[in-house]
């Protein structure tokens, strides 16, 4: 059974992910704007919908109501699946991804990620990881939210992993409000290393806004600290001192 539902999930992520690049990249070439409620907003949030209902997922958000609707914020999350992009997609305010470079090289999906304005990010190169923050804060000031995995890689477990420099280096340059996002539940549903999902609930916490106007680029290790405890700090009251 968790074979079946695993493939009919590849096959309706397959399926929309080119039928809705399609859509897209006719939108960009007959010039429809990209702005909140538009296409490029609504497509993604459906394509991600979809491919959690058929993997018999559900999502239970937390602490939207505490964000101002027009706000614009950094979502730090943690990363332990594929399943936290679709939810977090699915989900979240008006936003673009940080991701991997290499998801820009697969045919339609690529060109899709980059009509929506996701920003690319080389792993390996520092220096070229930092001008994607640069991109990422351009997308900030047009009024879009950023998304960013400050682990890296994905995880094997739920314990916060040390935070990556860069997105608050982002955060402190933009001066928005950072959101810390905790993701629970994805592990059981197709924990890294593994093909064959399960269905199941996850559940994503937006914490409380932690500031960054005024801050400057000497307070960026502190920021990381801060927003690492506070997400360790819910994870562990939440769920891991529980056990």
């Amino acid at each position: 059974m968790a074979l079946v539902r695993t493939i009919a999930t590849m096959l309706v992520i397959g399926v929309l992910t080119v039928v809705f690049a399609a859509i897209l990249i006719l939108a960009a070439l007959i010039g429809v704007p990209n702005r909140s409620g538009s296409i490029y907003d609504v497509l993604p949030r459906v394509w991600a919908r979809c491919a959690l209902w058929a993997g018999g997922v559900t999502v239970r958000l937390h602490g939207l109501d505490a964000l101002p609707p027009d706000g614009t914020f950094i979502f730090v999350c943690n990363h332990v699946s594929l399943f936290d992009i679709l939810a977090l997609a699915g989900w979240l305010p008006r936003n673009n991804f940080v991701a991997k470079a290499e998801l820009f090289k697969i045919p339609v999906f690529g060109t899709g990620l980059r009509i929506l304005g996701t920003v690319p990010m080389e792993r390996t190169n520092q220096k070229a990881a930092f001008g994607a923050y640069d991109v990422a804060a351009d997308r900030i000031k047009s009024g879009s939210s950023v998304v960013v995995f400050p682990e890296g890689t994905r995880g094997t477990d739920y314990s916060i992993r040390r935070f990556k420099k860069g997105p608050f280096v982002l955060a402190i340059k933009a001066g928005v409000p950072i959101v810390p996002v905790v993701i629970y539940g994805t592990i059981g549903i197709l924990p890294k290393g593994k093909l064959v999902m399960h269905p199941g609930p996850i559940d994503v916490y937006l914490l409380e806004q932690v500031p960054t106007a005024g801050l400057t680029y000497d307070d960026r290790d502190t920021l990381a600290h801060d927003v690492s405890d506070r997400m360790q700090t819910v994870m562990d009251n939440l769920y891991l001192n529980r056990k």
